[in-house]
Formats: C-alpha cells, sequence, structure tokens
C-alpha cells in the first residue's frame, strides 16, 4: 500500500489518535476506580444515596 508523500503525516495522525483514545479509556478507567471506591467509603460511613429510597420514603 502506497501512501505517497503524504505517508509519514497520515501515519502520526492515526497514531496520535489511537494515543489521545488510549488515554481517555485509561482516565475514565481509573475515575471509575476512584469514584466508585469514594461511593464505597461513603455508604460505609454512613452516608445514604437518594437512589436508594423509596419513592413514598420523606426526606
Amino acid at each position: 500500500m502506497s501512501l505517497g508523500p503524504y505517508a509519514s503525516f497520515i501515519l502520526i495522525s492515526y497514531l496520535s489518535a489511537g494515543a489521545v483514545v488510549l488515554a481517555l479509556i485509561g482516565w475514565i478507567l481509573i475515575d471509575y476506580r476512584n469514584q466508585t471506591r469514594r461511593l464505597h467509603e461513603m455508604e460505609q460511613s454512613g452516608v445514604l444515596r437518594r437512589s436508594g429510597r423509596s419513592a413514598t420514603d420523606n426526606a
């Protein structure tokens, strides 16, 4: 496959886009773990989630 005189630009662009996508996926995974850990800590300390109440419960 011949990409012509712009082959280096095309390859660098694809590699850069792939690196950005992988970085975003990593960031999301790390943030998800941090959020679930914080939520677990809050639940252990007695904080209740609003979504855990039924519609008939009063605040």
